[in-house]
């Protein structure tokens, strides 16, 4: 059976295109949709509009302990431990999807997003093909079941978790074909806010993974992004966004070192305190 696992946090609606997502695909196998949500509010919602899937046992609500998304995996994976199908391919351990980014190029924070994104792409593309080590897609990836029962809680679990797939000699797979849509910051505030945190978690993985090969970094994105980046423009319009590009990416990791540094403010698992507006338009 496939297990489809949902995060949420309190978003409702934004849930339910999801859910309607898998529900109107013709997937041959049995699956299950499980939600994990820290709101009783959310199971409620869901119970009401899917009540028949819930009673078949199509749909099931975990309700997340609210010590945040990393920490409520783990207890859900203890649960359905032994419960999944292993891939085709036995020494496959991951497989992540593609992101596709639904803010408009034409504006500049899209824009900058719509670099970033592309530039993966090409990453994964090619360490996949190579079959190199590369850091999962948080918005839509999958994992063999019956070889974790555990990660740590200082990364994120994109990164964290195919690291440990690897050390055990399992391949990590990209397969672009499995697309999700994503919504990106929209503007300055919730962009410096949103990947100041990513930055921290990814330099987390000098602790507690230090022989990791690192797929998202300052010097990785100087070394292999900087050139694309100065390709990537299509018109003229996208030449001058390439300035504010180089600046903000430049800016942010300088913030986050220094923050890390000097503030000690490090990443730590847990639902954000301080709720980037811009991306949640579809709730």
């Amino acid at each position: 059976m496939i297990n489809i696992i949902i995060t949420s946090y309190s978003e409702p609606n934004a849930t339910s295109k999801a859910i309607d997502c898998f529900l109107n695909q013709n997937i041959k196998q049995e699956f299950k949709i499980t939600i994990i949500d820290p709101f009783s509010e959310t199971e409620t919602f869901l119970k009401k509009k899917y009540k028949k899937e819930f009673d078949k046992n199509k749909i099931g609500f975990f309700l997340d302990p609210g010590e945040g998304k990393s920490y409520a995996l783990n207890v859900f994976l203890e649960r359905i431990y032994s419960l999944l199908k292993a891939f085709e391919d036995e020494k496959v351990g991951c497989v992540t999807g593609k992101p596709v980014l639904l803010n408009p190029r034409e504006k500049l924070w899209g824009y900058i997003s719509h670099v970033a994104f592309a530039g993966i792409h090409k990453t994964r593309l090619k360490l996949s093909e190579q079959e190199k080590f590369f850091e999962c897609s948080g918005y839509l990836f999958a994992i063999r079941n019956g070889v974790l029962q555990g990660f740590p809680l200082e990364s994120s679990e994109d990164s964290i978790i195919p690291y440990l797939f690897n050390k055990q000699k399992y391949k990590i797979k990209y397969a672009p074909g499995a697309e999700v849509y994503v919504i990106n910051p929209q503007n300055w505030k919730d962009f410096k806010l949103q990947k100041i945190r990513n930055i921290k978690a990814h330099e987390n993985l000098n602790k507690i993974a230090p022989d990791m090969p690192r797929t998202k970094s300052l010097t990785n994105e100087i070394k292999q992004g900087a050139l694309f980046a100065l390709i990537y423009p299509r018109n003229v319009r996208e030449v001058f966004f390439t300035i504010p590009l180089f600046s903000t990416r430049l800016y942010i990791y300088l913030k986050a070192f220094y923050e890390m540094k000097f503030k000690k403010q490090k990443y730590s698992d847990g639902w954000r305190k301080q709720e980037t507006k811009s991306t949640r338009s579809l709730d």
